[in-house]
């Protein structure tokens, strides 16, 4: 699987979610804090057309908001089993 890195910020609850689903599968990722690196910041904004949403994941030079948190969604996009 290519390197996956997930912009969050400490209090999104989504974000916890994420990191969750993908340790409970043993994925993989770097975080970035968003209000720790503005250049971070930046990034997402432009993924998400001008809106601070978090999480967002970056796969292969692809972004995609995970916000709400979908875990269908999730599995289906980084290709992963959604049931354990």
């Amino acid at each position: 699987m290519e390197p996956i890195i997930i912009y969050t910020t400490n209090w999104c609850p989504d974000c916890r979610y994420t990191k969750a689903f993908l340790r409970e599968r043993g994925v993989a990722y770097r975080e970035v804090n968003i209000e720790e690196d503005q250049s971070a910041e930046e990034i997402v904004l432009k993924a998400n057309n001008g809106v601070r949403k978090v999480p967002t994941l970056e796969v292969a030079g692809r972004y995609f908001a995970c916000s709400p948190f979908d875990p269908e969604e999730l599995a289906l996009e980084l290709d992963l089993p959604l049931d354990l």
